[in-house]
């Protein structure tokens, strides 16, 4: 191998470290924002009713008093989701995912998604009618409307409820609201005009959040905010891109909207969990995404076109909400049942044709396996087996390489400084044996991509999140728990956790070690570069990528481990069916004679 492909090499590798190294210790500053330009929560001729803050009761007038009239509480249960609607704007607005908990402790509290106004990071569904002609806003339910139960009051899969609100003046609003056995509401609103006129409304289904979540990642990896399909284009955008929007007058605050001609969906998603938006495929939307900076609340919303209810009819339109976890194979069957483009929630990134089909294979493996850990390695051997014909012409080669190893030296003593005269040397000797240095770096060079997208995979899909493996790794999406520094275990205290910590670094567990013993007996088998700064280097880097990979997650040094098992074995079977019988470890205890005689 020459010097310009070391090169490329060397700096494609470190590049790789520096870059990951920088982003895990120095993350990018959160910007600062400003409210100028904006000076009212909600223009009077935006679509969609004011944001009130009240949630505990409202006042109704009676014709001669008003009085406070307390909101009652429809309870949510299925197998997966608890919560509750507010009848008050008739919001679903307390949802907890039954499945899920913060942390691996058995007493550790189960995941809030959605909270009411009042509580801390408010967040949640609402759904409504925009007046348009005919009929005024105060004559609309609004946020504080205190909507009615008919007949049933507990939400679950067989049993959906209804509430109704009369305007007085003759226009009936009536909203059913179902929900199926995962995570999936149909909230189908419905109106009945008898006020002896034509009217005209938009209906519209919201989702709000008050200030942004406190356990966001931050992680350039992960993208966070608001996720929204436009007409098959999908669309990404973090808060801070959110609330540098600029201001619509339409709207009265920071605004974007996007019209959708027939298939689409929008929401808010976090790290697993996502709420979504979803109105029916076949028909076109106005999809806005808002920043209210006073209150520091988001908001995204589905409009429908307007609907026009002649006097004595009725009109009715159906909106899907997704509230829950981004489970792979749930969300794919959204996805088959109508819901284009639904996978593409979850967060695959820039290499999603290397992503997506890996984690597909990962998930077909954890069917089978019943094992995510075990499934990580079956899907290295396959890794391993698809690129074997590639790795087979580059480990031949390296034999050679090996082979000519002493032929190499001789010449390097024969023209000493001389590196032009050395480069043509070795150029001839090359060509006079019919080995390609290049072909060494191919797997070096596909690894980088390979090993980048399932770090992808590992991070971002739900399904690694608290998954045991064997022993003391009891979450593959976290980094292994073991450390040296109180001897596995043996020692009283725990692991120190604070990420980019000097201590963090250093602590390394079992499976660091493992990893950095891996490449470094794979780097054996290697030829040795001919220039000293380079096999420095290189003889430094497995013990580097120990301590970088050691707070990454258990999941991806599995993987990184079996990989160079597996590349060990195939390199040292191939370079003994190529001739060369590698002698790994008698080269090691002779390198290891010659450091103490030299002592």
């Amino acid at each position: 191998m020459d010097d310009q492909n070391k090169n490329l090499i060397l700096a494609s590798v470190l590049s790789f470290i520096v870059i990951i190294t920088w982003f895990i210790l120095f993350p990018p500053p959160e910007p600062v924002r400003s409210d100028i330009g904006e000076t009212q929560e909600q223009s009077e001729d935006s679509d969609l009713a004011p944001i009130t803050s009240s949630d505990k009761a409202t006042l109704v007038d009676t014709g001669e008093t008003k009085i406070a009239v307390e909101a009652e509480r429809i309870q949510i249960e299925n197998e997966l989701l608890s919560g509750a609607i507010s009848t008050q704007g008739g919001r679903i607005d307390q949802l907890s995912l039954k499945k899920y908990r913060n942390t691996i402790s058995e007493d550790s509290d189960i995941v809030t998604l959605l909270s009411p106004v009042g509580q801390s990071e408010a967040y949640y569904a609402a759904f409504g009618w925009a007046p348009a002609v005919g009929i005024k806003p105060d004559e609309v339910p609004n946020p504080n409307t205190i909507w009615t139960v008919v007949g049933n009051n507990f939400l679950t899969p067989s049993s959906p409820v209804s509430l109704i609100w009369d305007n007085g003046i003759g226009v009936k609003f009536m909203r059913k609201i179902s929900i199926d056995e995962k995570y999936m509401f149909t909230v189908e609103q419905g109106i009945e005009n008898n006020s002896g006129a034509e009217i005209s409304l938009r209906p519209y289904g919201l989702l709000r959040r008050h200030g942004e979540p406190t356990d966001m990642k931050n992680f350039f990896i992960l993208h966070e905010g608001i996720i929204r399909m436009s007409d098959g284009e999908l669309s990404e955008e973090d808060y801070d891109d959110i609330a540098d929007l600029p201001v619509l007058e339409k709207e009265g605050t920071h605004a974007e909207r996007v019209e959708v001609q027939n298939i689409g969906w929008t929401g808010f998603t976090d790290h697993y969990w996502m709420t979504t938006l979803i109105p029916d495929q076949s028909s076109s939307f106005r999809s806005t995404t808002k920043y209210f900076a006073s209150q520091d609340i988001y908001q995204v919303e589905a409009v429908m076109p307007s609907t026009v209810i002649a006097n004595g009819t009725t009109a009715s339109v159906s909106t899907q909400l997704f509230a829950g976890a981004k489970e792979w194979d749930t969300i794919r069957k959204y996805e088959q049942a109508g819901v284009t483009g639904f996978l593409d929630s979850i967060d695959w990134g820039w290499f999603f044709f290397l992503t997506k089909p890996m984690f597909a294979v990962l998930h077909w493996l954890n069917v089978i396996i019943g094992n995510m850990g075990w499934s990580i390695i079956g899907l290295t051997l396959i890794i391993k087996a698809v690129l074997f014909p590639l790795a087979y012409k580059s480990y031949a080669s390296m034999a050679k390489m090996k082979e000519l190893q002493p032929e190499m030296e001789k010449i390097k003593e024969r023209v000493g400084d001389d590196r032009q005269k050395l480069q043509q040397e070795m150029m001839g000797l090359y060509k006079k044996e019919k080995v390609n240095p290049a072909s060494g770096c191919l797997p070096i060079l596909i690894q980088i991509p390979i090993f980048f997208s399932l770090y992808k995979v590992i991070f971002v899909t739900l399904e690694l999140r608290h998954e045991p493996w064997f022993g003391w790794i009891r979450d593959l999406s976290a980094p292994d728990p073991s450390t040296i520094l109180n001897l596995f275990g043996l020692l009283p205290w725990a692991n120190p956790t604070t990420p980019g910590s000097i201590l963090a670094i250093i602590s390394l567990g079992i499976l660091p070690i493992l990893l950095g013993i891996s490449m470094w007996l794979q780097q054996k088998l290697n030829p040795a570069p001919t220039d000293k700064t380079q096999a420095m280097i290189f003889a430094w880097m497995p013990w580097v990528f120990m301590f970088m990979l050691g707070t990454f997650a258990s999941g991806l040094v599995i993987y990184w481990i079996a990989n160079n098992t597996i590349t060990f074995i195939q390199q040292y079977l191939i370079m003994r069916r190529q001739g060369y019988k590698p002698d790994v470890f008698g080269n090691i205890l002779q390198s290891f004679k010659k450091k103490k005689g030299a002592e």
